[in-house]
């Protein structure tokens, strides 16, 4: 309007401006000013004569006040925005397609993106137009246009994904709809990355928005903002990830966290990228237990799945031990086999050779008293009897033991290997030799070598012999060009057999100066402790698939796979996908991690060139400002300057002032005689306040005690301060612990680490928390805080109904904590024997659930225990028992709120319940310790 970026609603209610004029002239009359005349009595007849008066005249600054907030109410009622969304600069009554990246690469501004595609439905739905909705990260389907009451529902339904988008594969749809509707308004939220490949999506959209007629709208950031990690990758004692982009954006530095499974900090390595590169490597120099500890890598203060790359047992770094059978002589640079097995295994194992070994046996031992994940025997003859037997335990207990064959093992004779192998002499079979070296075939796609190509100049001379049987083809790895195998493996009880048909050394091939070597040795120690596959013969059948277990959300948080989630086979490499989600699949140990980007990774911008006839607009500068409520505000400003205006011109302020003028000075007294009056009387009990109340204070760090959120809401804090209250005096009087006063804190400004258990209810309508209040409550619980949401729902809440407001609350303020996955506490939880033997946490209702984190499956024995528990304490626990009015107590230790149910000690259930929660908060798991199983079996009557 009038060159401005500025609109109305209802533009229609601004004819009302043309009544000001008519305004102008009823305001000016306004009543002459009263008087003040003496009534003498023989002059009364005299006042009494009629006397002409006129109207005195508003005065003109008066005049204008009143106009102004007379202009505002209208322009209020108008509606205006300034700087309306796309649609609004349209024409028509045509369909809005509205197309919003959603993939992993655009979750870091997300808000900003909602907020934008929120106002361009909000100016179509002010200009009548339909939408139809396309979020680029989830599975493409038909277009369709409905109302914008709709569409906006559906956008509140889409959430950033975690895994990158697929645009390409909207464009038919895309195209379909164009056709179909010509002349449509087309506005594309582009988050600027163009994803690991090159993709041709806006040449695609250009030629779909030129022969539908279509007006373009992109409005992107001025560069892509996006950081993503890409890796692991290990080389030597050092693991490191890459942190790319899209383009230089301004983010030159940051930080990159390592964590392990709990969530706890293990390391932190600053990153930058050097004159606008594109990729910036971070390194970690860890000793072997702490990296193998690793489970994830993320981009510290960036929220997206694509920010987090997780570790699995590929990336774990196994300590290799090493054992030669050769002569001192023998055990030389360049000579000995196991020269050649350090320097190749160095890059990804921490390899372990024996320091003053006498012997194969002496060797032995000392590699498995070093804890090895993998033992490696390079030309081992036969074993003695005990190290055979020791050996042969370490394998069927998990470990992996890899041989190379020499002219030792063919002349020994123990099993431990995993096929028959020909003994004896040459003429025999034994070690075959040829006169010309043979070549190694392609791997099968059942071998762990799948997908590695063996150079064509790789010559064997010799190798020891198989013995043919029915299970050869299935256990072999790779063969030669000839069938004849050359790497065979079989499972012995937990563990792992390989053999190499060949040296390790270059005396019988020259396999060992290949970089295929190093591949091979990498593929077998990866496989320590996962329980992989053996068959690999063309027998064998597919490799085996791997369930998801936990997989990432948009935003980098675990969550419970959804149903949409697919299985993986244990040989998946590739990025994630909408199928299969980044994150763990199979076992916990074992399992594989599937990430958003691969570990060659790139990320790309788009290119927009093709789009040469579109209109841009940045992200900031799409914002929207709905004026109405400004205006509405400035015209009660106004009206109430009128008011005072007017009282002082009618002479009012003077006789209020001459009547407050008393009161006002003795009221200015009273402050000066209040602290006479107070010194000479006695103190009230509690006019100190309580050192609770201070949760930043010395005290809080000398004194255990409990915590509940502010929230706002007198009556709730009040609920939860005397709920918190009794349950301390609980706990004084039945245990050993004696908690000061509860506290009240404030999750966004006050410390947290003072308390072990934090009580929050949940009131709808309240605002949501902050930004910074989620960020300090999620580091409160990765590092053992307990966090109790309680939302007092369980008389509402209905199951398989629609979810309470307090449900749908506390679904929201959690969708950006890393929430673990959640069960309702079994019966064996150590929970429920912490302190009392409990089997349910009633609270002011008993017909609610409660919910901790999920328990590991149980293991072998497991039903003669009484007690379960995970690693550590649960972080969180849901409940809608509202427990902190069955605590709740007086002062003369009545109870506040009655209890709702049929049982008569539902409230000293609910302080049993209260006590063994803060009691598992504080001794974490102890009670499912073997040494408590005869005393709990006891007092269960078991």
């Amino acid at each position: 309007m009038f060159g401005l970026p500025l609109s109305f609603a209802a533009p229609l209610a601004l004819g009302a401006l043309l009544a000001l004029p008519a305004l102008w002239y009823l305001l000016r009359v306004t009543p002459p000013r009263p008087r003040r005349i003496d009534f003498p009595p023989l002059r009364i007849l005299a006042d009494l004569l009629p006397e002409r008066e006129t109207p005195a005249r508003t005065p003109p600054w008066l005049l204008i006040l009143r106009l102004m907030a007379a202009a505002c109410l209208i322009l209020a009622v108008a509606g205006p925005v300034w700087n309306p969304a796309a649609t609004a600069l349209g024409d028509g009554r045509t369909p809005l397609l509205l197309i919003l990246d959603n993939g992993a690469t655009a979750a870091q501004d997300w808000r900003d993106r909602v907020r934008i595609a929120t106002d361009e439905i909000e100016a179509a739905a002010r200009a009548g137009r339909p939408v139809a909705l396309v979020a680029t990260a989830t599975a493409p389907a038909g277009l369709d246009a409905t109302g914008p009451g709709p569409a906006l529902e559906r956008l509140r339904a889409v959430r950033p994904q975690p895994h990158l988008a697929d645009r390409e594969a909207h464009l038919p749809a895309i195209a379909a709809f164009l056709e179909r509707v010509p002349g449509s308004a087309v506005v594309w939220i582009s988050d600027g990355v163009g994803g690991a490949e090159a993709g041709r999506f806006p040449a695609g959209l250009a030629e779909a928005v030129a022969k539908g007629g279509a007006a373009l709208t992109v409005l992107k950031g001025d560069r892509a903002a996006a950081l993503a990690l890409a890796g692991p990758e290990g080389s030597g004692g050092r693991i490191g990830v890459r942190v790319v982009r899209a383009e230089a954006n301004g983010r030159e530095a940051g930080a990159v966290r390592a964590v392990d499974a709990k969530g706890l900090a293990l390391a932190e390595g600053p990153f930058a990228f050097a004159g606008g590169a594109t990729e910036a490597e971070v390194g970690f120099d860890l000793p072997v237990e702490i990296r193998n500890a690793i489970a994830r890598f993320e981009i510290v203060g960036e929220r997206s799945a694509a920010a987090v790359t997780l570790a699995d047992e590929r990336g774990r770094r196994r300590r290799v031990g090493l054992v030669f059978g050769g002569t001192a002589d023998q055990a030389q640079p360049l000579l000995s086999p196991a020269y050649y097995l350090s320097r190749a295994l160095s890059p990804f194992a921490d390899v372990q050779e024996p320091r003053g070994g006498k012997g194969v046996a002496e060797s032995s031992g000392q590699m498995l008293d070093a804890q090895v994940s993998v033992l490696v025997l390079a030309d081992v003859g036969a074993l003695d009897p005990a190290t055979l037997e020791r050996v042969s335990g370490f394998v069927e207990k998990g470990g992996l033991l890899l041989r190379f064959a020499g002219p030792r093992l063919a002349a020994g004779s123990d099993d431990l290997v995993p096929v028959r192998l020909r003994r004896g002499g040459r003429v025999l079979g034994g070690a075959l030799s040829w006169d010309s070296p043979k070549t190694l075939a392609p791997f099968a796609p059942e071998s762990p070598f799948s997908g590695l190509k063996p150079p064509a100049d790789i010559g064997v001379r010799r190798q020891i012999l198989a013995e043919p049987d029915g299970d050869l083809a299935r256990k072999t790895w790779a063969a030669l060009e000839d069938g004849t195998p050359i790497v065979t493996a079989a499972k012995r009880g937990e563990g792992l057999l390989v053999l190499v048909h060949v040296t390790a050394d270059t005396t019988w091939s020259n396999l060992p100066l290949s970089g295929l070597f190093l591949d091979l040795l990498r593929r077998t120690v990866a496989l320590a402790g996962t329980n992989p596959p053996v068959e690999g013969g063309p027998q064998a059948g597919p490799p085996p698939v791997l369930a998801p277990r936990l997989v990432l959300d948009g935003f980098g948080a675990f969550i419970a796979p959804p149903a949409t989630a697919r299985a993986v086979p244990a040989t998946y490499t590739d990025r994630a996908t909408a199928e299969h989600p980044p994150g763990f699949y199979g076992p916990p140990d074992g399992g594989l991690a599937v990430n958003a980007l691969r570990p060659d990774d790139r990320l790309r911008p788009l290119d927009f060139a093709p789009l040469a006839t579109a209109r841009f607009g940045g992200l900031e500068q799409a914002r929207m400002h709905d004026l109405r409520g400004p205006l509405f505000l400035l015209a009660l400003a106004l009206l109430a300057l009128d008011t005072l205006a007017t009282l002082w011109l009618g002479g009012f302020l003077g006789l209020m002032a001459a009547r407050w003028r008393r009161p006002a000075a003795a009221a200015l007294l009273l402050p000066l005689l209040v602290p006479f009056v107070l010194a000479g009387a006695p103190a009230p009990a509690r006019a100190a306040e309580p050192a609770a109340n201070r949760p930043n204070g010395i005290e809080s760090s000398l004194v255990t005690r409990l915590a509940y959120v502010v929230t706002g809401d007198a009556t709730v804090d009040e609920t939860s301060r005397a709920g918190l209250a009794g349950l301390t005096q609980m706990l004084a009087s039945r245990t050993a612990l004696e908690p000061g006063e509860p506290a009240g804190v404030d999750p966004a400004r006050d410390e947290l680490a003072f308390y072990p258990v934090i009580y929050w209810p949940i009131v709808p309508g309240r605002p949501q928390p902050s930004e910074a209040a989620i960020r300090r409550i999620d580091a409160f619980m990765k590092n053992g805080g307990t966090v109790v949401f309680d939302t007092r729902d369980a008389m509402t809440a209905r199951s398989g109904g629609p979810p309470t407001p307090e449900g749908l609350y506390l679904q929201r303020m959690l969708a950006t904590l890393e929430v673990p996955e959640l069960e309702p506490v079994p019966r064996d939880h150590v929970l429920t024997k912490a302190f009392y033997l409990v089997d349910s946490f009633p609270g002011r209702y008993a017909n609610g659930q409660t919910w901790v984190e999920a328990l590991p499956p149980a293991g072998d024995g497991a039903e003669r225990r009484p007690a379960r528990a995970g690693d550590g304490v649960s972080p969180i626990v849901i409940t809608g028992n509202d427990l902190a009015s069955a605590w709740a107590m007086g002062r003369r230790g009545e109870a506040l709120y009655p209890v709702v149910g049929g049982d008569p000690r539902q409230r000293e259930m609910a302080f049993r319940g209260g006590v063994n929660l803060v009691m598992y908060a504080l001794t974490g798991n102890y009670k499912a310790d073997q040494v408590h199983v005869p005393a709990l079996l006891e007092r269960l009557g078991q």
